[in-house]
C-alpha cells in the first residue's frame, strides 16, 4: 500500500503542475485593435428555448461587429422559439428562421441543425453558439482577429458557467476540474496529437472553408460528443484549433439544478477520458479516496503536502474558470459526489441506451 500511496501522490502533483500550467498559459480572446470586416454567419440550433432566445439575439444585434448574419433553426420547438425568432426578423433583416422538415433517421437532433444552418450560412466564418450562452464585449472581432492571427480552422471556448442553485454548484464545476487538471490546454493548440483536443459544442467558431472540406456534423451525425470528437478529427486532417476556458466575454447558465445537469453531464463525461469507463472510474476513485492510502501508510508532513496541493488545483482551477473559489473548496464532497454519479449514469445509459434530451432519446 506503501507503493500506491506514492503512485497516488505523484498523479495528484501531476495533475497540480498539468493545472498551474493552464493558469500560467491561459490564453483569451483579447482587444488588439484590429478592425476584421470578414463575414461571419453565427449558427443557432434551438428546440424549446423560448425562454433563451431572446436574450442572445439581444446580445448579437448589439455587437459591434456588424458583418454579421443570424440564423436560427427551429428543430420542431414545441413552444414559442420560432414565433419569438420571427418578431426579431422584423426588427432586423440579418435575421433569419429556417423550420425542420422533421428528424432525418440516423440523426440527433443538434447535429442535423448544425449541418442544416451550415448549408445556408455565407459567411466566411461559421460561429455555432448554443441558445442559452450570452455574449458580450466585442467577442465575434475578437474571435475572427485570434483565427487570423494564429491560422485557426476552430475555436472553441468553454464559458463562464453562472452558478446559482445548490444543485448547481454541486455539480457544474466537475467539468472544469476534469478538463483542467488532466489537459494543459495550451497544447490543444500547438501540439499535433488528436488526443490532445477539448472543445465544447456552446461555442464552436469554424473557419467555413475548413468546416466545409470536412462537414464535421456530417461526420458526427450519431454522436453525442460531436464537439470533442470534432476537434480531434480536425487535428488528424492537420487542422489547427485553440480551446479556451474562462473569457469573460462568454457565459452560459448550463443547468438549473442537479436533475438535469446529471442527464447533461452524463452524455460527455467519459469522452474526456477517451471513452474509457476504467479510465473514468479511476480518475474518480484516485481523486476521491486517494487520501486514504496517503493519510494511513505515509509520515503526516507528506499528508499535509498532499492536501496543500490537493486544494491548491482546486483553487487554480476555480481561479482560471472564474469560478468561486470558496463554494468549490467547501463543497469537495458533494463535487465528488456528483463526478461519480455522472460516471454511473453514464455507464447505464450507455447500457440501456436510455440517453434523453429535449424531449427525444438519443440513443
Amino acid at each position: 500500500m506503501i507503493i500506491v500511496a506514492y503512485i497516488i501522490l505523484a498523479f495528484t502533483a501531476l495533475q497540480f503542475i498539468v493545472v498551474l500550467l493552464n493558469f500560467v498559459t491561459r490564453t483569451s480572446l483579447a482587444e488588439t485593435g484590429e478592425k476584421p470586416d470578414e463575414a461571419v454567419s453565427v449558427l443557432i440550433p434551438a428546440r424549446n428555448e423560448e425562454n433563451n432566445i431572446v436574450n442572445i439575439l439581444n446580445d448579437l444585434i448589439n455587437q459591434d461587429y456588424s458583418n454579421i448574419e443570424i440564423i436560427v433553426f427551429d428543430d420542431q420547438s414545441e413552444d414559442r422559439t420560432a414565433d419569438i425568432v420571427s418578431g426579431f426578423m422584423l426588427r432586423d433583416d440579418r435575421i433569419k428562421l429556417i423550420r425542420s422538415g422533421g428528424l432525418p433517421d440516423g440523426w440527433l437532433g443538434k447535429n442535423h441543425a448544425c449541418h442544416s444552418l451550415a448549408k445556408d450560412a455565407g459567411g466566411k466564418y461559421l460561429l455555432f453558439l448554443d441558445a442559452d450562452v450570452r455574449v458580450k464585449g466585442n467577442i465575434i472581432n475578437k474571435a475572427v482577429s485570434f483565427a487570423k492571427r494564429h491560422d485557426l480552422a476552430l475555436i472553441s471556448i468553454f464559458p463562464k458557467q453562472i452558478i446559482v442553485s445548490a444543485g448547481e454548484r454541486a455539480t457544474v464545476p466537475v467539468m472544469n476540474y476534469i478538463l483542467l487538471s488532466l489537459l494543459p490546454l495550451i497544447l490543444v493548440r500547438r501540439s499535433r496529437y488528436p488526443s490532445l483536443a477539448a472543445a465544447n459544442g456552446q461555442f464552436m467558431f469554424f473557419r467555413a472553408d475548413a468546416y466545409r472540406s470536412v462537414e464535421p456534423h456530417m461526420i458526427m451525425k450519431d454522436k453525442k460528443v460531436e464537439d470533442i470528437l470534432t476537434a480531434r478529427h480536425f487535428k488528424r486532417r492537420g487542422l489547427a484549433i485553440a480551446c479556451l476556458v474562462g473569457a469573460e466575454d462568454i457565459s452560459c447558465r448550463m443547468y438549473t439544478g442537479f436533475r438535469d445537469a446529471a442527464e447533461g453531464f452524463s452524455k460527455n463525461v467519459v469522452e474526456f477520458f477517451g471513452n474509457s469507463f476504467m479510465a473514468a472510474l479511476m480518475f474518480w476513485l484516485i481523486t476521491t479516496l486517494g487520501f486514504m492510502p496517503v493519510l494511513f501508510f505515509l509520515p503526516p508532513a507528506i499528508f499535509l503536502a498532499y492536501a496543500a496541493i490537493y486544494a491548491l488545483t482546486r483553487m487554480f482551477i476555480s481561479a482560471a474558470s472564474r469560478q468561486n473559489i470558496f463554494y468549490n473548496l467547501l463543497l469537495i464532497i458533494p463535487l465528488q459526489f456528483s463526478m461519480g454519479f455522472f460516471i454511473y449514469k453514464a455507464f447505464i445509459n450507455r447500457f440501456f441506451r436510455k440517453y434523453q434530451w429535449k424531449g427525444r432519446s438519443i440513443s
